[in-house]
C-alpha cells in the first residue's frame, strides 16, 4: 500500500512539475528585448504568408481583399490526453503591423504528441476586423465564426470558403491541413 501511494505521488508530482514548467510567460528562447522580439515576429509573419502564397492558389487574392490578416507563425501543441496551443503572432493590415497577439487554447480528449504549425486568419469584412481590433480578448468561436480554408479538387480556395467574413489557415511543413477546429482559441494582445 506504501509502494501504490509513493508512486502516485511521485506522478503526481512529476506531472505537476512538468505543467509548471510549461506555463512560463515567454518561450526560454524567446528575447528579453521586445525590439528584437517584434523584429522576429515581423520576419516569421513575412514568411509565412510568402509559404501561404506561394502553396495555396488564390491565397493571395483573399489576403489582398482582406481587412487585416492575423498571422502567428509558429503555434506549438502538445498533449497527452489534456492538450494545449500556444503562438506569438502580429496582425497586418494596409501592408504594415498593427499589433502583437497571443494565441492560447486547450482540450481534452485521445490525444498525445506534439507539433508546430502556422495559423493565418483573415478578415474580409470590415466588420469583422473592427470587433476583432476593438475587444480586450477574442475567442474563435464565441466572438465570431471562423472557416477554415479548403482546396478543391482544381488544387485552388473553395469559393464558398472565401466569402466568409473571416477565413482561417492552419499550415504545417507538409502544407495546408484539413479538418481542424480553431473554436475556442483565445486570442489576447501582446505588450511588445
Amino acid at each position: 500500500m506504501k509502494r501504490r501511494n509513493f508512486l502516485t505521488a511521485s506522478a503526481g508530482l512529476a506531472l505537476g512539475s512538468l505543467a509548471l514548467g510549461a506555463c512560463t510567460t515567454t518561450p526560454p528562447d524567446a528575447p528579453a528585448d521586445k525590439a528584437a522580439r517584434r523584429r522576429e515576429l515581423d520576419s516569421g509573419v513575412d514568411a509565412t504568408l510568402s509559404r501561404l502564397y506561394g502553396s495555396v492558389n488564390g491565397s493571395r487574392e483573399l489576403g489582398n481583399r482582406a481587412r487585416g490578416i492575423l498571422v502567428f507563425p509558429k503555434t506549438l501543441s502538445a498533449g497527452f490526453i489534456v492538450g494545449g496551443e500556444y503562438g506569438d503572432g502580429a496582425l497586418r493590415s494596409g501592408g504594415a503591423t498593427r499589433g502583437y497577439y497571443r494565441l492560447v487554447s486547450g482540450s481534452f480528449g485521445w490525444q498525445i504528441g506534439a507539433q508546430s504549425k502556422s495559423v493565418i486568419l483573415m478578415f474580409l469584412t470590415q466588420d469583422a476586423y473592427d470587433k476583432f481590433v476593438r475587444s480586450s480578448g477574442w475567442t474563435a468561436g464565441v466572438d465570431a465564426t471562423v472557416a477554415l480554408a479548403t482546396v478543391g479538387a482544381s488544387g485552388v480556395l473553395d469559393t464558398n470558403t472565401a466569402q466568409q467574413p473571416i477565413v482561417g489557415f492552419v499550415m504545417t511543413n507538409a502544407g495546408l491541413m484539413a479538418g481542424l477546429s480553431l473554436e475556442g482559441s483565445k486570442i489576447t494582445r501582446l505588450d511588445l
